[in-house]
């Protein structure tokens, strides 16, 4: 017999060799049709594989995430066996589950699919569902698997088995189609209920351009027809929020190919948004005590190889500048030059906490493949900051920044959030993360402490941290649902040596300073990208590049518009006039179009009494209003940074 453990601590036994599934019966057939896949001892499990020694045990549905990952990944081999029957001879790269279904990288030899061709695709993959095959793991050595695929001329995964250990290899097989895959997988085919296939791409094969073009499938599968239904109503909903397709719609910002790839122009109506979230930001901060600071774009090598980022992150920055036989790269953080400020004056403890801000520009080399819109660019201004504190300082000053994150998500109506807090692996000390094994259990509990004593929902996530030490990520939900990574909160306890940073603590003994990296808006890129997304277009008023339009309903009237813009100009309202000689309704219609959050009619009446006939983007008609009380209500709105609609 062995123990087996559950989530609340209650310990049942069980003869030897029992699944997941098998013990989900034991409990309640109800439960035993929602298992998807188990997590045994912290590993996710086939819900079908025999369990033989004692062992922690929770049982993954589809309200877990490792549940859906599961369902997904299962999809994505029901849809190569699909493939495969339709398309005979095809070759398979790989196919993961994303945060939202699946893709397969797929060599289709002479075959050539087009969107035409996913109907039957989904078709057969119905067909093959409804034969709830089990999904059957087998165990395998390396030689017999590297003969199954020799057998079928299959270069793809023999070029994946060279990185495998003899040991570690499994297949598994449902219905006709057999792969080479480490699992897990859903128990049978019959739990994948509704199948859309939703686009094709190119990819290259391991991401290289020199290597051959693979035709990549995308799709996404449910339990129920309700769910998929409710996610493509969301997926159309997404299109017309697109940050690429408002962008260029309002003016936000532009790409051009003799300025390069992932380098955003911003346009005048995105440069407004980029002051006012900077005026944001440096009036928040200032209320908290930073101190602004500017740094170059460029620093030589030296400075990089100190900080630890070269040569362990030179993938992801430019390659270097020569002269005078110094090599300088383009800043891809503001980091190192935040601990160079720092260790201009000496410090002591009464200067701590020494907060420094900065709208730092960094340049990140970031593949082609990977560029989108403002969410992936080459070029980012980030929010950046780093707090310098004693260990007895730190969880105030942590404490502090995840509640001024807390006051920007009232501000831009952000509802749903999440902190992940990233922990090292202690396998990786000394590789991938910085070999201070006690002091990664120290601020790692650090970090936890404040979480848990400010009430803020997090997860944890393994083998996620900075090299530098744990870190935040924050999750971001918009106002459809579509899931971000805004920024990230982290710890440092390894720069401040590297940089031989310290200060002069009570007992007059040197000591070397905590660090907290924070970036509570991320970039102006990606953040602004999620507003676009978030608001459809439709800023709150402080944040809208042109507040209100002034509709005059003739040039007779035009005198009187002007009166009305100079007054709302010199209260600091971005206003313009509608000037031209069309009519009042084609005026309306191409402001709302435009998305200002305000329109002012004028005619004879409005003139005659000073007043404004008042329209809300998304409102309608608010009736007639005195210009005084317009102007006192606007203003209101602008200080007070109220959401908007």
């Amino acid at each position: 017999m062995i123990n087996i453990s559950f989530p609340d601590g209650a310990v049942r036994q069980y003869e030897a060799g029992v699944s997941a599934l098998d013990i989900a019966k034991s409990i309640s057939e109800g439960l035993a049709r929602k298992v998807l896949a188990a997590s045994v001892n912290g590993q996710v499990w086939d819900a079908t594989r025999a369990i033989t020694t004692d062992s922690a045990l929770k049982l993954l549905t589809w309200d877990d995430a490792d549940g859906k990952n599961t369902f997904w990944h299962s999809s994505a081999h029901l849809m190569a066996e699909a493939v495969e029957a339709i398309y005979p001879g095809v070759k398979f790269w790989v196919g993961p589950a994303l945060d939202k279904g699946f893709y397969y990288d797929i060599d289709l030899g002479g075959h050539h699919i087009s969107d035409e061709d996913l109907a039957a695709i989904e078709k057969k993959m119905n067909e093959l569902a409804k034969q709830n095959n089990p999904y059957q793991r087998k165990e395998i050595t390396k030689a017999e698997a590297v003969h199954y695929f020799t057998d079928k001329s299959d270069e793809y995964k023999l070029d994946l088995l060279q990185g495998l250990e003899d040991g570690s290899i499994t297949f598994y097989t449902q219905g006709q189609f057999t792969d080479l895959c480490r699992g897990p997988h859903i128990p049978h085919t019959g739990f994948i209920k509704a199948i859309k296939l939703t686009s094709i791409a190119g990819a290259y094969w391991k991401g290289d351009e020199k290597n051959k073009m693979l035709t990549r499938l995308y799709g996404v599968t449910f339990p129920n027809q309700k769910e998929l239904e409710e996610y493509l109503l969301m997926l159309e909903e997404a299109k017309k929020r697109d940050h690429r397709k408002l962008g260029k719609e309002l003016g936000i910002f532009t790409m051009d190919d003799d300025v390069g790839a992932g380098l955003p122009l911003w346009l005048p109506n995105g440069t407004v948004i980029i002051e006012e979230l900077e005026k944001l930001a440096k009036q928040t901060e200032e209320a908290a005590g930073y101190k602004r600071v500017v740094t170059p774009h460029i620093a030589k090598e030296s400075m990089y190889l100190t900080s630890g980022h070269l040569p362990y992150y030179a993938d992801s920055m430019f390659p270097p500048m020569e002269l005078d036989g110094t090599k300088y790269y383009l800043k891809a953080m503001n980091c190192p030059h935040h601990h160079k400020i720092f260790d201009a004056e000496p410090k002591s403890y009464k200067d701590l906490p020494f907060r420094i801000a900065e709208y730092g520009t960094c340049y990140r080399y970031e593949q082609s493949g990977e560029l989108f819109g403002l969410m992936r660019v080459r070029c980012l201004h980030m929010n950046d900051a780093h707090i310098y504190c004693s260990k007895e300082q730190f969880a105030a000053e942590f404490r502090a920044v995840n509640e001024m994150y807390i006051k920007y998500f009232k501000i831009f109506g952000i509802d749903k959030y999440v902190m992940r807090l990233s922990l090292h692996e202690p396998a990786k000390l000394g590789a991938k993360y910085v070999n201070e094994p006690e002091l990664w259990k120290e601020t790692e509990e650090m970090v936890r402490n404040v979480l848990i004593e400010s009430d803020i929902p997090f997860v944890e996530v393994p083998d996620e941290a900075a090299f530098y030490g744990p870190k935040i990520d924050v999750q971001i939900w918009s106002a459809i649902g579509r899931e971000f990574t805004l920024a990230t909160n982290q710890v440092d306890f390894n720069s401040g040596n590297k940089f031989k940073l310290n200060y002069v603590n009570q007992h007059n003994q040197p000591e070397v300073p905590l660090i907290i990296h924070r970036a509570p808006l991320g970039t102006h890129e990606r953040f602004i990208g999620f507003l676009l997304e978030h608001y459809a277009g439709k800023f709150p008023v402080w944040l809208a590049p042109l507040q209100v339009k002034i509709l005059p309903i003739s040039d007779k009237f035009m005198d009187y518009a002007n009166l009305v813009k100079d007054k709302l100009k010199q209260v600091g309202v971005r206003v313009e006039i509608d000037d031209r000689s069309e009519k009042i309704g084609k005026k309306i219609r191409d402001t709302e179009l435009s998305r200002v959050p305000y329109m002012l009619v004028v005619g004879e009446k409005e003139a005659a009494e000073s007043k404004l006939a008042v329209r809300r983007q998304g409102k309608g008609d608010l009736g007639t209003q005195e210009l005084d009380v317009f102007l006192t209500m606007i203003q209101d709105e602008i200080l007070h940074r109220k959401e908007g609609e």
